[in-house]
């Protein structure tokens, strides 16, 4: 496996997690938790996600020409 599909993989398991974690925060916040942490840490996570996502595609466009292996 070569650099640039690790990397691939690698970001797009940390978009998952991110978003995962993000879902479960807010849920805690609104299931009866209210604590403002919560909310918070789960707006910080979500907001992770949509960057790596960003960075991803950057990295995608940057590195068009180097193959998978």
């Amino acid at each position: 496996m070569s650099l640039k599909a690790f990397h691939i993989v690698f970001i797009t398991a940390s978009t998952l997690l991110s978003f995962g974690f993000g879902v479960w925060a807010i849920r805690e916040y609104f299931m009866g938790g209210n604590e403002v942490v919560n909310l918070v840490m789960g707006g910080l996570s979500t907001g992770a996600g949509v960057l790596l996502i960003v960075y991803g595609r950057y990295f995608l466009k940057k590195l068009r020409s180097i193959g998978y292996l």
